[in-house]
């Protein structure tokens, strides 16, 4: 299983746009990626699940990949959100 934080830099949270990319990304991996806050945790390929979470500017949340391409997704996934978050 592969682990990071990330804390979010956008004004805006994480909303409709980059949750949406995130969903996208997230289905090219066989591996499961988890976002979790303090309280929530949702399927990163779930579109309404991530904006459930209301994921806001300044906020860290916790990244979980587990699966075959792990090392791969986590990568990918660290990269998108220090472009688009």
């Amino acid at each position: 299983m592969e682990k990071f934080q990330y804390t979010i830099t956008d004004e805006n949270g994480i909303h409709a746009r980059p949750a949406g990319e995130l969903a996208k990304l997230s289905k090219e991996f066989r591996s499961k990626i988890t976002l979790k806050t303090d309280t929530k945790q949702a399927d990163a390929e779930k579109l309404m699940a991530v904006m459930a979470l209301g994921i806001r500017h300044g906020q860290t949340i916790n990244v979980e990949i587990d699966g075959t391409d792990e090392k791969t997704a986590a990568e990918a996934v660290r990269k998108f959100f220090e472009a688009k978050l």
